[in-house]
């Protein structure tokens, strides 16, 4: 076995917390981040989002037909989205569309918003309709580990307004349950509780892989240990509510 230990302060950090209005961002580390692509100097993203945005959007050479609009945003640079939006659209529209400093998604690195290249693209809410090749992304996106951030119909949970340009990485296989199930951020962070570290795991056999998935609280706690098996590769993220999620894959013989 092999001791993994957690500490508290790091349940704010991975691709898988949660930012919305009840849960701020904790940690602003700009480690990680980097330019989108060569096209998009300006546009930053995470590492790993990044990466898997490039590979999405060349298996789907779109690259043409698809833009990068926004991806990560610093707490000054969100500050004066918001208030630019509130004096020129209201606030009506601005706490449909826009997320309040410290709690938009944009601020992790992790989301990124698109639209359909035109000549000219609506930094708010940038064209990405449910036809042609902006479908097609959307539908593929979950295999790299994005979603759909602000579905219509989960606007009561997410507390924004349905954006179908806006995607988060939270990685595979998290990714691809949430689409399945049609579960909204909010809504998975919860239903991933039902498998905890010590109980019976989220199983999900893909070809001669076994992937595990299971949360861990911290609680009170400043630090926890966790028994992993060895030989077995995997990956662990914050929420940014109370606990850990530990996704763990297993190689068959």
């Amino acid at each position: 076995m092999t001791t993994l230990i957690l500490n508290r302060n790091d349940v704010h950090t991975g691709n898988l917390i949660l930012v919305n209005a009840k849960y701020p961002i904790k940690s602003e580390s700009n480690i990680g981040i980097i330019s989108a692509d060569e096209n998009h100097s300006n546009i930053l993203m995470e590492l790993g989002a990044r990466t898997a945005m490039s590979h999405i959007l060349s298996d789907m050479n779109c690259i043409d037909e698809i833009v990068l609009v926004s991806g990560y945003r610093s707490n000054e640079e969100q500050e004066q989205i918001y208030a630019k939006s509130l004096s020129e659209s209201g606030r009506v529209f601005t706490e449909k569309y826009v997320a309040l400093p410290q709690c938009s998604e944009h601020q992790t690195g992790y989301a990124i918003d698109l639209g359909l290249k035109k000549d000219v693209i609506d930094f708010i809410r940038p064209n990405f309709p449910y036809d042609g090749i902006c479908d097609k992304f959307r539908k593929r996106a979950p295999k790299y580990g994005f979603i759909e951030r602000y579905q219509s119909g989960k606007e009561a949970i997410t507390g924004i307004a349905h954006e179908p340009w806006h995607f988060r990485f939270v990685g595979y296989p998290h990714s691809e349950i949430m689409t399945t199930k049609g579960l909204s951020f909010e809504e998975y962070i919860e239903d991933i509780k039902q498998y905890p570290y010590d109980g019976e795991h989220l199983e999900i056999i893909r070809g001669k892989r076994t992937i595990e998935i299971f949360y861990a609280p911290i609680l009170l706690y400043k630090q926890i240990k966790l028994n992993m098996p060895e030989n077995c590769l995997y990956q662990v993220s914050g929420n940014n509510v109370d606990g850990f999620i530990i996704t763990l894959w297993r190689q068959e013989e």
